[in-house]
């Protein structure tokens, strides 16, 4: 059941289990878009529209499900013409170039979690190391 719309910034990503007493509402698919450059930048879009999705439906919470490469990216193509017209003769070349980079898919579930202050996924700090004495 969709509810009123949140601010995104409100909505939180489970990428391992996820939380107990959920409500799904809806399958969420998104891309990084056409003109992301580098891994890390494609994941941050693909996570950022998930979130603005599920925002949208009033979920505060994503169950990532996996991100796939799309297909395309570089290519270059090649053309060559001629022909004559009225006794004059003529030729043509070009060069295509695809420089576009592979789009980034996300999926994920949209969910409402009742009381999302109990579940934390952030890791504990790591331990102080005691610094030697000299």
């Amino acid at each position: 059941t969709p509810r009123a719309p949140i601010d995104p910034s409100q909505v939180r990503i489970y990428f391992s289990a996820p939380p107990g007493g959920y409500e799904e509402i809806a399958l969420l698919e998104s891309n990084s878009g056409a003109f992301t450059y580098g891994e890390q930048n494609k994941m941050d879009s693909v996570v950022a529209k998930l979130r603005k999705e599920a925002a949208k439906l009033g979920a505060n919470g994503v169950l990532f499900r996996g991100t796939a490469d799309g297909y395309g990216g570089s290519g270059v193509s090649v053309g060559a013409g001629g022909g004559r017209v009225g006794g004059s003769s003529f030729s043509s070349g070009g060069i295509g170039v695809n420089i576009s980079p592979r789009q980034k898919y996300g999926r994920g579930i949209a969910i409402y979690v009742a009381n999302p202050a109990a579940v934390d996924e952030t890791p504990p700090p790591p331990e102080p190391q005691p610094q030697p004495q000299p």
